[in-house]
């Protein structure tokens, strides 16, 4: 998701999304859940591997939350969290506030850009679940709000495409928003203390995807 200039003064409460994108979403809203287990790979093991405990006592925000799939894992995952998710689209919040209602007000959700809807102040574990491709070009800056909004102890977990071989496919992708040239993981890894990250292939080499996890330097 994009992150969007503050709203004007006369306008603070609202956060206008251009039109291309609430298009965009409006229609994958409705195939999004339908879809996206062909492709976005990882984010079950990216929950699996986080270096915390279950039981931990937690407070969560995961960055362009969608349809909430990630959302349900991490409230079952770990039961005593508190679980927060911001996203752009309406339509894709619409659908998140049907799955997560059974878990009362230890999920919430926000709609608007991150960096500028406000938040809690400090989160222990913020997580990125196939976003950062997609905002180009401000992806950096939402890694700098993340680190503003993680205390020293706090972790970043980013599962993510992150590149392919085949022109055909990279310009497939960005007609979809997606960037694929591996701009992240290198970033990620000078800017938070690498607890693990590896890279994957998927469909026999078409792409590649990575899972990062990290800690405040």
């Amino acid at each position: 998701m994009p992150l969007l200039p503050p709203a004007s003064p006369a306008n603070e409460s609202k956060l206008t999304v251009p039109q291309h994108l609430r298009t965009y979403y409006r229609f994958q809203s409705r195939i999004y859940d339908l879809t996206r287990w062909s492709f976005l790979f990882g984010r079950r093991r990216a929950l699996q591997q986080l270096p915390i405990s279950p039981a931990a006592n937690i407070s969560i925000l995961e960055v362009g939350c969608g349809t909430g799939h990630n959302l349900v894992a991490l409230a079952k995952y770990f039961p005593n969290a508190y679980v927060t998710g911001i996203d752009l689209s309406e339509d894709m919040l619409a659908i998140a506030a049907k799955k997560v209602a059974r878990f009362g007000g230890r999920v919430t959700l926000e709609e608007g850009a991150f960096g500028v809807v406000p938040l809690e102040e400090k989160y222990d574990l913020i997580v990125f679940s196939y976003c950062l491709t997609m905002v180009n070009p401000d992806w950096d800056k939402l890694l700098e709000v993340a680190r503003k909004s993680l205390p020293p102890t706090g972790m970043l977990t980013v599962v993510d495409f992150h590149d392919s071989a085949f022109p055909f496919f990279q310009s497939h992708m960005k007609k979809h928003h997606v960037r694929m040239d591996a701009h992240l993981l290198p970033v990620l890894v000078e800017e938070f203390e690498p607890v693990r990250h590896t890279v994957k292939s998927a469909y026999g080499g078409l792409w590649r995807w990575f899972h990062f996890v990290g800690r405040q330097k």
